[in-house]
């Protein structure tokens, strides 16, 4: 363990981010280059070793945050890449990608300043490359069985990696050219270089994966014949059905989905266009959304050089504290700042998002361009437009970052596996079997069912639009269950159940 007494010697002390002019000019990560050791040593000493370590539960991974944060505060990286891996296939992308609930669940919040979890893990995770901590790890037999992976997110990245160590043979299908899904073209550069994903796609091949880009099931590929060559099939396409704004003047030009902008920025990194096919180069550009995808666009937007950016959100602004309705350890909506925002605030001296406010119609030129954005405030809880308070501002890029609705409906892959939807819009499933609920079958000499089709649904294909670390979790549950319909049993761990959601009140 580490200092018991830590906490109280050591204040809190984030990894220093890069300063934002020069962050602006590049592409690179926004703690690219940035030192972390001792830092992060000094950081993990803070740890308390509190009897109930409910970071454990703000993590759908069931990361053992405590155990190598100790090891982290004893720079013993080996050790603590271990205990790290021994739940999480990839931390480095959730330790750059994931804005870290556990955080916000570590016991210290109560009444003080939580562990810098992220940044531990982080640290550690870069460790693990920098000293060959991430070895490939092939089977030492084959089960003889092929199982098939549709998508190649973070979601079915881990249920491939799973399923391949346990000795089947796996063949991941993805539609886009490249690996990767929205880790790949959906995540800027500046939050995640794309060397990271490289790196991990690597050792998966050397450890047996295969990888079949260029293929979309359903329309390529008939995925019943897929079902047929293989003795399993996992789903994980993601929730790619994006949310519309169905008001006056959305046909003009120059108003596009977020994740058609972002895809095509993250080209240009690629090297696929010299310049993006849409850029916010000296436009007055606004972004309507207010999460994480919002978040993204406005720094890239940024660093095209946007004249202006202005971002909607239509839900009241959160306050500097949690509310009575959301104690701790819940992940709490309080006024947040991200890189992107700080990035804005830095270069114009303000908040760039606008709360409380919906988009009432766009208004365009003479030659079908946007050119303007009418809004208006909006009361709480009905969101109904305030009257009185509507207002122009100039647009001549519009990104819509309204978040997704589910999987893409009505597909060939959807017909032809023929998958239906739940009440959320989402592939409908059964429940995965976690090592807890088989026991408890067992026990109670029940009989443990599994799948007798082989599909089984993982990630926000299953669950809806969620974060990296429930889609590895669902990555992980996913070959838990496929390994136990192929197998009769298994030893894979099953961190979460479909029917799981974050903690609430």
């Amino acid at each position: 363990m580490t200092d018991p007494f830590g906490f109280l010697k050591v204040p809190r002390r984030p990894a220093p981010a890069r300063p934002v002019d020069e962050r602006l000019s590049d592409w690179d990560e926004v703690y690219a280059g940035q030192p972390r050791l001792p830092l992060v040593s000094e950081q993990a000493g803070r740890c308390m070793d509190c009897g109930i370590p409910f970071c454990h539960h703000g993590c759908p991974l069931g990361n053992l945050i405590p155990e190598w944060n100790a090891y982290a505060a004893r720079a013993d990286w080996r050790a603590a890449a271990e205990r790290l891996h021994a739940t999480n296939n990839f931390p480095e992308f959730t330790g750059r990608l994931c804005p870290a609930p556990c955080e916000d669940a570590c016991v210290l919040t109560i009444n003080a300043d939580p562990v810098t979890i992220k940044n531990v893990e982080q640290a550690i995770a870069d460790q693990i490359w920098a000293r060959g901590y991430a070895a490939p790890q092939p089977p030492e037999r084959l089960s003889g069985k092929t199982v098939a992976v549709i998508g190649s997110g973070p979601a079915g990245l881990a249920a491939a990696q799973q399923l391949t160590r346990i000795g089947h043979t796996v063949a991941v299908y993805e539609r886009a050219d490249r690996i990767g899904g929205l880790l790949r073209y959906g995540i800027p550069a500046f939050k995640m270089e794309k060397h990271h994903l490289n790196c991990r796609i690597e050792q998966m091949r050397a450890e047996g994966t295969k990888f079949r880009t260029g293929v979309d099931v359903g329309s390529d590929l008939d995925a019943t014949e897929l079902r047929r060559r293989h003795d399993a099939v996992v789903v994980a396409i993601g929730a790619r059905g994006q949310r519309e704004l169905p008001v006056p003047g959305r046909e003009l030009d120059g108003i596009h989905q977020a994740m058609d902008y972002l895809t095509l920025a993250n080209r240009v990194r690629e090297g696929d266009y010299v310049s993006p096919p849409v850029t916010a180069e000296g436009k007055h550009v606004v972004i309507i959304g207010g999460g994480d995808t919002g978040s993204d666009c406005l720094g890239t937007v940024l660093r095209q050089g946007a004249s202006s950016v202005v971002q909607l959100d239509i839900n009241p602004e959160p306050g500097e504290t949690r509310r009575d309705t959301e104690p701790w350890p819940i992940y709490p909506k309080v006024y947040r700042i991200s890189h992107a925002h700080e990035e804005a605030r830095g270069r114009k001296g303000a908040d760039p998002r606008v709360f409380a406010s919906a988009t009432l119609r766009f208004e365009g030129d003479g030659a079908g361009h946007v050119r303007g954005l009418r809004l208006a405030k909006v009361e709480p809880v009905v969101r109904r437009p305030r009257p009185g308070t509507e207002q122009l501002i100039p647009a001549d890029l519009v990104l819509l970052a309204l978040g997704f609705y589910g999987p893409e409906r009505g597909t060939g892959l959807m017909k032809q596996l023929g998958l239906t939807l739940d009440g959320r819009g989402n592939f409908a499933r059964n429940s995965a079997f976690t090592a807890e609920t088989v026991e408890q079958a067992e026990q109670a000499e029940l009989t443990v069912p599994i799948r007798t089709d082989g599909i089984f649904i993982a990630g926000d294909a299953g669950r809806g639009q969620s974060l990296v670390v429930w889609a590895i979790a669902e990555g992980r549950s996913a070959a838990a269950a496929t390994d136990r319909y192929l197998s009769g049993s298994t030893v894979l761990p099953a961190p979460i159940a479909p029917e799981d959601r974050p903690l609430a009140a």
